[in-house]
């Protein structure tokens, strides 16, 4: 059995704000790693045959969790660095049995969502597909899906839990809340004993069952993507992409038949959009 972990920060226990991370980056990365050891503990603890654990250090430019984790086991990988093809799911490929997404945050706009946001906090103000109000959980489940690999266990904030039980996200996968947000910035942060409980439970119950009780996540062609931009400036140079259309002042549309070429359509034009002044 392969796992492949894609791992974020801002639905970490213990992390609450940006400028947190600014200030003590050391403090954050500790909360990752232990979160992150619990979950790597639960699955080689789990009796079954993991052949394999495949981490993505998905958070910032994926410099996070440092070589010295591997050590743990030597059926650890760890996938540094950026920039990169896939983004947080970079090596992804059918060979796997299931992902975890652990660390996640609810998307943009999501009322007391812990640090929310979808991919490019300054750049993006919304994200949908096919009509559908996106976080990058589900983005990035869809890639899954599309590589014929399910998203089985999610761990992050309240806020992020809710959007994932609607029944047009993943209302399947075993979800750890990790926290409660109370403001994008401010937390109610439970006992790292009460996470890791939580956490090495859920993935017990994980792991108990087979692949195929969980459903794959895709979406039906032609996949229509809008980005709603936080500036036109941003859409301006967003829509120098070929095969682009400009919805409104902020908005860009592309459609695909690919979920493929959609997933990276996407990382291209958040970059293109860094490129803008306000």
């Amino acid at each position: 059995m392969k796992i492949y972990i894609s791992l974020d920060m801002e639905g970490i226990p213990g992390t609450y704000n940006w400028e947190h991370e600014n200030v003590d980056r050391a403090a954050v990365k500790t909360c990752m790693y232990k979160h992150l050891g619990d979950v790597v503990d639960g699955l080689l603890h789990s009796h079954k045959d993991v052949r394999e654990i495949v981490i993505a250090d998905s958070h910032r430019g994926g410099d996070n969790i440092g070589y010295d984790f591997t050590e743990r086991d030597e059926r650890i990988t760890l996938i540094s660095g950026t920039p990169r093809s896939q983004y947080m799911m970079p090596a992804l490929n059918e060979d796997f049995d299931r992902v975890f997404l652990i660390g996640y945050h609810a998307g943009t706009g999501s009322i007391f969502g812990s640090m929310d946001h979808t991919y490019a906090n300054k750049r993006i103000h919304k994200i949908w597909i096919n009509d559908q109000p996106m976080n990058e959980a589900i983005i990035n489940a869809a890639y899954a899906g599309f590589k014929k690999v399910p998203v089985t266990l999610v761990s992050g904030d309240w806020a992020l839990q809710e959007e994932l039980m609607a029944d047009n996200a993943l209302p399947w996968v075993d979800y750890i809340a990790t926290k409660r947000a109370i403001s994008k910035f401010a937390a109610i942060l439970p006992s790292d004993l009460t996470v890791r409980k939580d956490t090495l439970h859920a993935i017990t119950q994980n792991m108990k069952k087979e692949r195929t009780e969980f459903p794959l996540l895709v979406f039906k062609p032609p996949i229509n993507l809008k980005i709603e931009f936080i500036a036109t400036s941003m859409a301006d140079i967003a829509s120098y992409m070929p095969h682009t259309k400009r919805i409104n002042g902020r908005t860009i549309e592309y459609i695909d038949e690919d979920y493929g070429v959609i997933f990276d359509a996407i990382m291209a034009l958040v970059t293109l959009a860094s490129t803008a002044d306000f």
